[in-house]
């Protein structure tokens, strides 16, 4: 029993399971958004396929990451202690996990219905695709946006098979969001991508250049949060507060770093937002079930 749970524990570890906390709740958002629509019904089955098909295509995306980086991961002293390059999971079992994963995904998306089976070859473009960019562009970080910005739309969909409005400009809200802290992340590895030959805007323009760039990124959310707080009829005070406390975060998270200090890098990059998204999440479920 021991080490079945080790093994598990192993995947776990593998795809950062805990990251699931910046995508996860702005799903939950646009799944809140879809019980809004005319004709809409609440029920846990749906309920269970969504966050099923959020973890299995999550989990496809890291470990084909994972996979496909690990040569590159090696050579990282930051990622080099990784699962795979650090030989605890086998680049086979690496690429086996996220097939897996692949198809479980694609199925559980057709028992929802038609449209989101067949949306999801579309989604997987994304969650898969994103993993190669930085072999070719440094606009990769706008690639890891759009990974994550499918979660609300998707979640909607599931709920509606329609796009409104509110889901559109949530859906980016999120892609600027998370490129922009992409953006943020990869100052850490600025050094290592030069020598490899990895592309990235720290690697292209240089640290000072890219925080603010990282800056410019995240300025459309001072337009996009209020602007979806306003198309989705969320304007009382809990939605205020929750669209008041994003913007929030995200000053903060470029407030506590500096080109010249990068050392609460990891609390800018996983604490800020970690608490930004589950704090929205909630804050917007208070503002409509209340």
């Amino acid at each position: 029993m021991a080490s079945f749970f080790d093994k598990i524990g192993k995947y776990f570890s593998l795809v950062k399971f805990a990251h699931t906390i910046f995508a996860m709740p702005f799903a939950l958002v646009g799944f809140l958004l879809g019980l809004q629509e005319p004709g809409a019904r609440f029920t846990w089955v749906l309920l269970l396929q969504i966050l099923g098909c959020m973890v299995f295509a999550r989990s496809a995306a890291m470990g084909f990451n994972r996979y496909v980086d690990r040569e590159i991961d090696a050579r990282n002293p930051r990622t080099a202690g990784r699962d795979v390059p650090a030989g605890r999971i086998s680049p086979g079992q690496a690429l086996a996990f996220t097939l897996v994963n692949v198809a479980l995904f694609v199925a559980l998306a057709w028992t929802i219905h038609p449209l989101c089976g067949a949306l999801s070859f579309v989604a997987l473009v994304f969650l898969l695709g994103y993993s190669y960019l930085k072999r070719f562009t440094w606009l990769c970080h706008f690639g890891v946006g759009a990974a994550l910005a499918i979660a609300p739309m998707g979640a909607f969909i599931a709920v509606t098979d329609h796009v409104t409005w509110p889901v559109a400009l949530l859906s980016l809200m999120v892609f600027f969001w998370s490129s922009g802290f992409d953006i943020l992340y990869a100052l850490a590895d600025e050094a290592v991508d030069r020598a490899q030959g990895l592309h990235s805007i720290p690697q292209r323009f240089g640290r000072e250049k890219a925080m603010t760039i990282a800056k410019l990124v995240h300025l459309p959310e001072f337009a996009l949060v209020p602007l979806f707080l306003l198309k989705a009829g969320l304007t009382d005070g809990w939605g205020i507060a929750a669209g008041v406390f994003f913007l929030a975060m995200l000053v903060y998270q470029h407030a506590i770093i500096s080109p010249k200090d990068l050392s609460r890098l990891n609390a800018a990059f996983f604490t800020a937002n970690g608490v930004a998204s589950l704090a929205f999440c909630l804050l917007i479920y208070l503002s409509v079930l209340l």
